[in-house]
């Protein structure tokens, strides 16, 4: 049985993917077996029907794992908008018993899996008249823990705290947040540490200066 976790962030282009392929890029570096998966993807490249410039892409990449894209992910597309609405504008409907199919076939694959998020927790995956399905749900079903990434500077503390207390409304515990852009030498980036920390209740596991190849993490975020 694999140890998994979510990333997610406190909103679009903060850095989810970034910082998701410097985790498993370390955890692979220590020796250990550390996969991912991303259940919904937009924005892509595809050639016959294959990835060749996508998030996924990025991640297998920089971190090195022996897969294909395609192989980590449910569900993708072209367009770059939200899943819910990729997927209306291809008359699909994005069916979630399949990204649970493939989170356990992609589970026994591996010791650990980190599972990415698309946008922020409440991502909108699938939204009609009789149904609403956010990403917030897909993480309580996947019985997933989260680490937050949160942009170290200006605004960090209300869309981080926001961000943490809907999880844990949502019966979703936080494992961690990490600062990405941080600066430290930049008395505010120390200050949004600090407060968020407080205000949050929940350690900042690691900060990530901009465009760092590597990341410091504090053990024990995968869970046994």
């Amino acid at each position: 049985m694999s140890k998994n976790i979510f990333i997610t962030a406190t909103g679009t282009d903060i850095g989810k993917t970034y910082i998701s392929a410097l985790i498993i890029k370390k955890m692979r570096e220590k020796g250990l077996n550390c996969g991912y998966f991303k259940p919904v993807l937009s924005g892509v490249k595809e050639l016959a029907g294959h990835l060749v410039d996508s998030d996924a892409n990025y991640v297998v990449q920089m971190a090195d794992i022996p897969t294909m894209a395609d192989e980590c992910v449910s569900y993708w597309w072209k367009e770059a908008v939200s899943p819910h609405l990729a997927a209306k504008r291809m008359n699909q409907k994005i069916d979630i018993s399949k990204i649970k199919y493939d989170f356990a076939q992609i589970s026994k694959k591996y010791d650990y899996l980190l599972v990415e998020g698309a946008g922020g927790i409440t991502c909108p995956l699938i939204i009609e008249k009789d149904e609403k399905y956010l990403l917030k749900d897909l993480i309580w079903e996947l019985g997933l823990s989260t680490i937050i990434v949160a942009d170290a500077g200006l605004g960090t503390i209300n869309s981080t705290l926001l961000t943490v207390e809907y999880a844990r409304a949502n019966g979703i515990e936080v494992e961690g947040i990490i600062l990405n852009n941080y600066d430290s030498n930049n008395f505010m980036h120390w200050d949004n540490l600090e407060q968020v920390e407080t205000l949050c209740g929940v350690n900042v596991v690691a900060t990530v200066s901009r465009g760092a190849n590597d990341i410091m993490l504090l053990e024990g975020l995968f869970k046994e």
